[in-house]
């Protein structure tokens, strides 16, 4: 049987006890090292939110690879201190990617709807929240995930702990329920 979980517990065995599904051993993990985490990831996404956001994705990644830890390549900090490194600056490149793709999509728009009064651009805003509507709980989440808070498909599947071709099927069939949702509408207009 092993040891009980404890603060004397080494990081080396909190993750084999992760490894062998004992949820106390993250919870010990992440009290011992969220903190000193934080800084890193609010230097680079320089915003608190997103960085309390990554250091949970980061822990639950933790908690999935517990048992790749090769303790001959480093220690446990160190592990961590990579993943939350890599990840902060993989999202800060998806934000950045979005954030100028909305800036071309507002730019976009405000040249199409110059001539468009307010009214008109209230039903888009209308028929794109009915057309969100209308996919399932599963799709919304995966395209809210993508497309509103910038996790690749690989990160969405972390977060929503299913598998990457799910996140890909799921995505294909909202797109497609959306384009055909939209296409309807504007028939109808």
């Amino acid at each position: 049987m092993p040891p009980p979980i404890g603060k004397a517990t080494s990081d080396e065995h909190l993750l084999q006890a992760m490894a062998r599904g004992q949820s106390e051993a993250l919870g010990e993990l992440y009290d011992r090292y969220a903190e000193r985490l934080m800084p890193v990831a609010v230097a680079i996404l320089r915003n608190s939110r997103d960085a309390e956001d990554l250091i949970h994705d980061v822990f639950l990644e933790a908690w999935q690879k517990a048992a790749s830890f090769d303790a001959a390549r480093g220690s446990v900090r160190s592990w961590l201190s990579l993943r939350v490194r890599s990840r902060a600056i993989d999202r800060l490149r998806a934000l950045n990617m979005k954030r100028n793709h909305a800036q071309g999509l507002r730019a976009e728009a405000e040249a199409t709807n110059s001539g468009k009064d307010d009214a008109a651009v209230e039903t888009d805003c209308a028929l794109a929240q009915e057309a969100l509507g209308a996919l399932s709980d599963a799709q919304r989440e995966v395209i809210e995930l993508g497309y509103f808070r910038g996790l690749s498909c690989s990160e969405i599947a972390s977060h929503c702990g299913i598998p990457l071709g799910t996140v890909k099927s799921r995505l294909g069939a909202a797109l497609n329920k959306l384009r055909q949702h939209l296409k309807t509408s504007e028939g109808e207009k």
